[in-house]
């Protein structure tokens, strides 16, 4: 299995790596990150930006994906995504997210997430997504 540090790795230079997530814990079928709260996570509004939370969750259930790929799979692309935001975090604060695989199938898996405040343990953030599993071209 990929490790969590396997994954920070990877993660630089892209976008998650721009935001500053951070893996802390990867099990079958589980995903944990955190991500710090900067001015650069904010919207106009002074708010947590819903794409933000939106990245991370992504990110970890994508992640999860891949530590969790069925024989012969190569990669995934999320094909849909869901979230319900119900409060946000101010700098200088921290966000956790929490990732589950709910559905582990050859060609689709389904991951819900939760994002919460790290300090306080409230969550901010239900995320659902559906990613498709790839394989090899013949």
């Amino acid at each position: 299995m990929i490790t969590a540090e396997q994954f920070n790795i990877r993660s630089q230079g892209t976008l998650a790596g721009l935001l500053g997530v951070l893996f802390t814990e990867v099990t079958p079928g589980r995903m944990v990150a955190r991500m710090p709260v900067t001015a650069q996570h904010l919207a106009a509004n002074g708010y947590l930006h819903a794409a933000s939370v939106v990245a991370l969750a992504d990110t970890a259930c994508g992640y999860g994906t891949l530590a969790n790929l069925p024989a012969g799979g190569t990669g995934f692309t999320t094909i849909e995504i869901k979230s319900n935001h119900l409060g946000t975090v101010r700098p200088p604060g921290e966000v956790r997210c929490q990732a589950a695989l709910v559905h582990g199938g050859r060609t689709t898996q389904v991951w819900d997430a939760e994002v919460s405040d790290a300090a306080t343990g409230k969550v901010i953030a239900l995320f659902r997504c559906t990613q498709l599993v790839l394989y090899p071209r013949e």
